[in-house]
């Protein structure tokens, strides 16, 4: 999905012919959710100005109710027009960036966070970072209220085809929904756990990817209550099945190129600068693994068993470590970074992942060995003699990861870093003062 050139007369001329008659204007608050502030085409003028503004105090991790003013300056080349209408006209959505009222961009803005690393990127000599996601999704049935149950809509597994099936319709339709919004989808099948799919669209630049994974939820949402059904995100949301990632596939450009292949770079083709970003990668596995596994429940799929990783450690080919190097070679070479799950914010992950690449590149880091045998079959003491550690087991221990990381405390700048570091320490408290119907039934009548 390239990212169109649009001036403001070419904005104002196609709002004009499709009887567009409300704008959406979108931004990411510091949790990953999806804000906007919804207005009629008659404030086009002033979107286009920049002089459209919100109340910043009601936005999760944004400022205080004395610093409240805030501005939306949109990103043109994000106007897309939903294919779904209103009796009254259409709705353009458009993507903005949140700046202050003395013109200058918001450090609490996740997405203009992840453009300042992309300008130290280029910086550094570096020209594009491409991102890849293969987000996963479930979809429940919902009771006759609207509420979403736990009830799945199918028992199928890994690319099962199930053509009477109510979740199959809705995923082709979320694909040609996708197509007409002028995403590239790649591949479109159910996965692994009953209830569950995935949709790989095509990779794109990282603003872009990020951009492309927000609009993504919001489209696989809305279809599914077409269908009667709800989408989630939620990474673990049953027990005893596997939960859902969004794996990166990620590769850095340069003006020659890919900068991660090197076709005399031995027998896997990589490149000095692809084994160094690899390195910052690993070192920094455990501290960003707060940023990209974010909720207590994303632990719960970190666990052995089913399919996740837990091992900090990469491969070109076993899929059971962290990182894996697909195989694909040239232009399409990349790393895949397995354990991210789609309750991550993309512009944080993303930009976490990048500085942690781009520490190993300017401190020209290693990577220890590749691993190729299947790391769940190792015992405790084969793991420490391939210096293989563990990711975080719980929130708790990856945020303590997270405030020890001054590389991630810098790839999320310290408004950020702070409110996120206080805000997933109180979710984390809270969960800790809860009672499960686990521990009931364990304990209740034990002791």
């Amino acid at each position: 999905m390239a990212k169109p050139e649009y001036s403001k007369d070419d904005i104002r001329q196609m709002a004009k012919d499709e009887n567009v008659k409300f704008l959406r204007l979108m931004f990411t608050d510091l949790f990953g959710t999806i804000k906007n502030v919804e207005v009629p085409i008659s404030q086009l003028g002033k979107l286009l100005e920049n002089k459209l503004m919100f109340d910043g105090s009601s936005i999760d991790g944004f400022v205080r109710i004395e610093e409240s003013d805030m501005y939306l300056y949109p990103d043109l080349s994000t106007w897309m027009i939903f294919p779904w209408s209103t009796e009254r006209g259409k709705i353009a959505r458009v993507i903005c960036e949140v700046y202050t009222t003395d013109g200058k961009p918001f450090a609490g803005d996740p997405r203009n966070n992840l453009i300042r690393v992309l300008n130290d990127m280029r910086k550094a000599g570096f020209t594009d970072f491409n991102i890849g996601p293969e987000p996963e999704f479930f979809l429940f049935k919902m009771d006759e209220n609207g509420k979403p149950t736990t009830e799945l809509n199918d028992k199928g597994s890994y690319f099962d085809m199930a053509p009477m099936d109510l979740g199959e319709n809705c995923r082709r339709e979320i694909v040609l929904t996708m197509e007409e919004m002028g995403f590239d989808v790649e591949a479109a099948h159910h996965e692994v756990a009953p209830g569950q799919h995935e949709i790989d669209f095509k990779y794109a630049d990282a603003l872009t990817a990020a951009d492309n994974i927000q609009t993504f939820k919001l489209v696989v949402k809305t279809i599914a209550r077409k269908y009667g059904l709800y989408a989630t995100f939620m990474p673990k949301p049953l027990a005893g099945i596997n939960g859902s990632g969004m794996h990166l596939n990620m590769s850095l450009f340069h003006g020659q190129g890919n900068a991660f292949f090197d076709k005399d770079g031995g027998d896997m083709q990589l490149s000095e600068d692809a084994y160094h970003f690899l390195g910052g990668l690993l070192k920094h596995a455990r501290s960003f693994t707060a940023i990209c596994n974010p909720i207590v429940n994303s632990y719960k799929r970190l666990v052995p068993g089913y399919e996740a990783p837990v091992y900090v450690a990469w491969s070109g080919s076993n899929r059971s470590p962290l990182i894996r190097v697909p195989n694909s070679r040239g232009l399409s070479t990349r790393l895949e970074l397995r354990s991210v799950d789609p309750a991550a914010n993309p512009y944080l992950a993303i930009a976490a992942v990048l500085e942690a690449g781009l520490d190993g590149l300017r401190n020209k880091l290693a990577p220890q060995e590749a691993v190729d045998r299947n790391i769940y079959r190792m015992d405790a003491e084969e793991r420490q003699e391939n210096h293989i550690t563990n990711l975080p087991d719980t929130l708790h221990n990856a945020l303590k990861d997270l405030a020890a990381d001054d590389v991630m405390r810098g790839a999320m700048g310290e408004h950020l870093f702070q409110s996120f570091i206080e805000a997933k320490n109180l979710e984390y408290n809270s969960y800790r003062t809860q009672v499960s119907q686990w521990e009931r039934d364990q304990y209740l009548e034990l002791y």
